[in-house]
């Protein structure tokens, strides 16, 4: 007991004493956890709020009409995780790659805003960040990799409208968060990682070789929570466990825990 506590304690049994009547000592109420604030750029599907809600963060969605770096300090400052989002394709140009008739452009302000905000982002070590579908693509690129044009065309698989199992790393953070080495995921994209960033590792594989998840390797920042996935855990909740679980680690790993 600390000496803080021990004089509140005597003091409100003293009063109740005096008081004429027994005393009773309630105990100091605890605090409310604390909800760490996601950054989320603005993105017309409400599943990724919805689940870091659900996960105990405070959803935040971030404007796209300003990167300006005096704008993405204040995020930086303000904001306690970071979630990129699914969404069209990056330009090739980005990462040396080659145009194809497959790929849709991200929108221009969307684009120019998350390089930004990613970048600034993963300079500072140790601050959490999840990557969905889009948001895995945006890690990998902004980490120096490359991505793989178009799955279908170069790989003859599909992974368009549909789910599959993924093959879960050993020793991978992805492995310690989910305790198994498989799991079965949905799957809507046309492109994937090819080769991969600096100070990362690959912690997914589908069986067609294709992969499905980073992460951060202990060259880069073996502490920190840096996962990409391909999939889209926000939309497999309320009632995948599983994904509930990835949700809640990135949440917890925001909240300092």
């Amino acid at each position: 007991m600390t000496r803080r506590h021990l004089l509140t304690t005597t003091g409100c049994c003293a009063a109740g004493l005096l008081g004429g009547q027994p005393a009773r000592c309630e105990p100091a109420a605890r605090p409310a956890p604390r909800r760490p604030r996601i950054g989320i750029p603005a993105v017309a599907d409400d599943h990724y709020a919805r689940a870091v809600r659900a996960a105990g963060g405070l959803p935040e969605a971030l404007a796209l009409d300003d990167c300006g770096p005096a704008h993405l300090a204040r995020l930086l400052e303000r904001l306690d995780g970071l979630l990129l989002p699914g969404g069209a394709d990056i330009p090739p140009a980005e990462y040396g790659g080659r145009a194809h008739p497959s790929i849709k452009l991200l929108d221009a302000d969307r684009c120019a805003f998350e390089k930004a905000l990613g970048a600034a982002w993963l300079a500072q070590p140790r601050r959490p960040l999840l990557g969905i579908c889009l948001g895995c693509q945006w890690i990998n690129v902004l980490c120096g990799g490359t991505l793989v044009e178009d799955i279908p065309s170069e790989l003859h698989v599909s992974h368009r409208d549909t789910t599959h199992p993924v093959a879960i790393a050993a020793g991978s953070r992805l492995h310690r968060i989910f305790g198994r080495a498989e799991l079965v995921v949905n799957s809507s994209h046309h492109q994937a990682v090819r080769e991969v960033g600096r100070g990362l590792r690959v912690a997914a594989r589908c069986a067609d070789g294709v992969v499905e998840a980073i992460e951060a390797d202990a060259a880069g920042d073996p502490g920190r929570f840096l996962v990409g996935v391909q999939w889209h855990p926000e939309r497999m909740l309320p009632g995948d466990r599983l994904q509930r679980r990835l949700l809640r680690a990135f949440v917890a790993a925001a909240a300092g825990g």
